[in-house]
């Protein structure tokens, strides 16, 4: 999902003020990522789908990034991507099909 040079400046402001506000220091949000992280779970699924799919990835991110991590850009670089990797799988699965359906060995979990 593209933005426009605009858009991108005042979600990068947005950015930095929330994570200054919840105390997180040192982010970098792949703006890009997260937004077709969104785009194709609202697509796949429901709209409703986009913030719970962010928030999840996020979530099992954070968990990874925590577990010995915390504070190193690359590991957490490499934690948001890990796990969006397995929301893009399910997506690409639709939401009747995916690794739900016959365990998760081969995910992120």
């Amino acid at each position: 999902m593209a933005v426009s040079n605009e858009e991108s400046q005042v979600l990068d402001q947005w950015s930095n003020r929330l994570a200054q506000a919840l105390q997180i220091l040192d982010l970098e949000v792949d703006h890009e990522l997260m937004l077709e992280l969104a785009r194709r779970s609202a697509d796949s699924v429901i709209h409703a789908a986009a913030p719970v799919t962010t928030f999840l990835v996020g979530y099992a991110a954070g968990l990874e990034a925590g577990t010995g991590s915390a504070g190193n850009r690359e590991n957490a670089a490499a934690a948001v991507s890990k796990a969006a990797a397995t929301a893009f799988q399910l997506c690409d699965d639709g939401h009747d099909g995916g690794p739900a359906s016959k365990g998760w060995a081969d995910t992120a979990q």
